[in-house]
C-alpha cells in the first residue's frame, strides 16, 4: 500500500529538510548530535533516507467493519495538509503499520536504549511524552489521529534533560519517537472506527511527521537547552 500522505508543497518541504540535514552533517554542524546519540554519521544519513522513503510503505495488519469512507480529499490540521488516499472496493478502514514512521524509529530506539543503558530513564521519558501527546491527539475525519508537529519534540527534549542530562541526546530521540507512537497511535486505536479514514496508518500520515521530526528535533533541542560543556583548565 503506497501513497504520498501529504500535499506536494509539504512533501517537497520534507525533502528539503533532508537535504538540509545532509548538508549540515557534511559541514559538521550536527556532528556532535550524532555522536551523543551513538550513531555514526554515515548510518544516520541512511536512517533518515529510509525513514522518508519508508513513509510510502504501509503494511496492512487488520481491517475494521464497513463504514462510509472519505476518499480523494485534502484535510488540514494545524497548518499541515494531508492527502486522503483513494481506495476502491474497500469495505472498511484498514489498519496498517508505516515502515518509515513506526518500524524504523522503533528499532533505532531499542538500539539506543540498549547501547546507552537507558532502561529506567527511557520508561520515564516515554511515559511523559505519551501522556502529553495522548491529551493533544485529535481525531480528524478521513485522516485518522493527528498530532501537532511542534509538541512532541519539545516535550521529549525537556523530559530527556529532566531524567538524564548526561545522556539527553539519545533519550530525547527515544522519548520523542516511542512516546508519540504510543500516545498518538496505540492508545487511540479505539477512536479510529467512525472517522471514515480509508487507511489508519500507525506511524504514518499525521503521526509520521510527529515521530520522525520528534526524534531528530528533540535531540537538537536537548543539545541547545542542555548544559554547555566546560572548557578544560589551562595547564601551566
Amino acid at each position: 500500500m503506497h501513497y504520498v500522505p501529504w500535499t506536494l508543497p509539504i512533501f517537497l518541504a520534507f525533502w528539503l529538510l533532508v537535504a538540509g540535514l545532509v548538508i549540515a552533517v557534511e559541514i559538521g554542524i550536527l556532528r556532535h548530535v550524532f555522536e551523543i546519540m551513538g550513531v555514526p554519521q554515515r548510518y544516520m544519513l541512511v536512517l533518515v533516507a529510509l525513514c522518508l522513503l519508508g513513509s510510502y510503505v504501509n503494511i496492512p495488519v487488520a481491517q475494521l467493519s464497513p463504514e462510509r469512507l472519505h476518499a480523494g480529499e485534502i484535510v488540514q490540521f494545524y497548518g499541515m495538509l494531508y492527502v486522503v488516499p483513494v481506495l476502491v472496493t474497500r469495505p472498511g478502514t484498514i489498519i496498517a503499520v508505516n515502515l518509515g514512521g513506526a518500524v524504523i524509529p522503533f528499532i533505532l530506539s531499542l538500539y539506543l536504549v540498549a547501547k546507552h543503558r537507558l532502561f529506567a530513564p527511557s520508561l520515564l521519558g516515554v511515559a511523559a511524552v505519551t501522556l502529553v501527546v495522548h491529551q493533544m491527539a485529535s481525531p480528524v475525519p478521513g485522516v485518522g489521529i493527528a498530532v501537532p508537529v511542534f509538541v512532541p519534540p519539545l516535550v521529549a527534549a525537556l523530559a530527556a534533560l529532566a531524567f538524564s542530562r548526561g545522556r539527553a541526546g539519545p533519550l530525547a530521540y527515544v522519548s520523542g519517537s516511542l512516546g508519540t507512537l504510543v500516545g498518538a497511535d496505540l492508545l487511540n486505536l479505539d477512536r479510529i472506527q467512525g472517522l471514515g479514514a480509508p487507511i489508519a496508518s500507525i506511524g504514518g500520515a499525521g503521526k509520521f511527521d510527529g515521530i520522525f521530526i520528534s526524534g531528530i528535533v528533540a535531540v537538537v533541542l536537548a543539545g541547545l537547552l542542555g548544559p554547555r560543556p566546560q572548557p578544560a583548565p589551562a595547564r601551566l
